[in-house]
């Protein structure tokens, strides 16, 4: 049995996690945090392979796990709808696929508050070091550590986080504090506006009770130039620097103040009243991550641990998933020659990886650099590998 370890307990690693021990592998997962995950206020679109778990082996029905939009609908500054689309999406929040993830997978396998803090070949395997001292070892190693993946600085020095020029203003509302003009306009789609240089969508998620209590969530993409700009957007109240995000609460008062006057100003009134009703909006800033590898020896890259994609496929979880049930088809396609499947998983992510940054990019730089982000262009629908899929 292929012993296999996981290392960061997310959706990507839980997901992985699971089909790697569908296939009859024996698996740990390695969590540095001691407690469970939680992402306040993050809200994501689920493509299909973000909940394929629960289609597929669960009896989970991903609907309850998810809220959904009839339309897609464009607005300019003064509400009116400039563009519509009948389009089916569906919307959840990160701690919900989170729980339901880890309610699948077996309690004395998922290893709270253990750190790996580096690998070593060990005769066919890997020898991990964690933290704790204790001994560790795997046949195979799943870094699913994120965006700011330890296990990647280890193995691709070379490779640094590129920061793509913009950060993305965040939060959520209760639906029922919305105005009923409000929550007429917004409760069946996922509402756009195009600025110059900027746009913002939003859309309902289920709420900390589920979809009994909706939230409303937007994301609002914000041009900030690199160096002193940046710095100081990104530094907390408490002082301390947070290149990557900052969670709600640490935001400076006198950057929301600001960008609640701007949403006031710019934005339609009731994409307006969504940004100015958040009590505490949080910021991620936005990056792009090229890997040249994914596998190195019996260690793979997996999720935002590899390829590190702008949101604007809203695909981040869906690949992360992706590559989990890759591996494990090709565990399962080549019995007893763990090399030969890792060499086919990673021609088959890293041509899935390269083409999903580069189309992320694309649409990025059309809405903030080039002004060509078009309301109802087909290019803008969410998908893994293309518009629509």
């Amino acid at each position: 049995m292929t012993r296999v370890a996981v290392v960061g307990g997310s959706l990507g690693g839980l997901t992985a996690a699971l089909v790697l021990a569908d296939v009859g592998c024996d698996v740990a997962v390695y969590e540095r945090s001691s407690a469970a995950l939680e992402a306040r206020g993050a809200g994501i679109a689920v493509l299909d392979e973000t909940v394929r778990w629960f289609v597929e082996r669960s009896a989970v029905d991903p609907d309850e796990l998810c809220s959904s939009t009839r339309y897609i609908r464009f607005l300019d500054a003064d509400g009116a709808v400039v563009h519509e689309r009948e389009h089916r999406y569906r919307f959840s929040a990160w701690n919900t696929i989170y729980r339901a993830l880890l309610a699948e997978f077996p309690q004395e396998r998922y290893l709270l508050g253990q750190e790996v803090v580096g690998f070593a070949p060990d005769g066919d395997g890997v020898a991990l070091a964690l933290r704790s001292g204790a001994p560790a070892r795997a046949d195979l190693v799943v870094c699913a550590d994120g965006i700011g993946s330890t296990a990647r600085a280890d193995l691709l020095p070379e490779v640094t986080p590129a920061y793509a020029g913009y950060v993305a203003w965040r939060g959520t509302l209760p639906e029922a504090a919305l105005t009923p003009a409000t929550h007429a306009a917004l409760h069946d789609a996922i509402t756009y506006q195009v600025l110059p240089g900027s746009h913002i969508l939003v859309y309902p998620i289920p709420g900390p009770t589920g979809l009994g209590e909706r939230l409303v969530n937007f994301v609002w993409y914000r041009n900030v130039a690199p160096g002193a700009a940046f710095d100081a957007l990104m530094t907390g109240r408490d002082g301390r620097a947070r290149p990557v995000s900052l969670p709600p609460g640490e935001v400076d008062d006198r950057f929301v103040a600001a960008m609640r006057a701007e949403a006031a100003e710019w934005l339609a009134p009731v994409v307006a009243e969504v940004v100015t009703g958040v009590a505490e909006p949080f910021l991620q800033a936005v990056f792009d991550i090229d890997v040249p590898r994914m596998r190195h020896g019996r260690i793979c890259l997996v999720g935002d641990a590899a390829f590190a994609v702008r949101p604007h496929a809203a695909a981040g979880t869906a690949k992360a998933a992706a590559d989990g049930w890759e591996l494990a088809a090709q565990i399962a396609a080549h019995p007893g020659d763990l090399d030969a499947a890792l060499a086919a998983w990673e021609r088959r992510q890293l041509a899935l990886g390269r083409a999903l940054l580069q189309r992320n990019r694309e649409i990025g730089d059309a809405s903030q650099r080039h002004g060509t982000f078009r309301p109802g262009d087909p290019a803008l629908i969410f998908g893994l590998r293309g518009p629509g899929c």
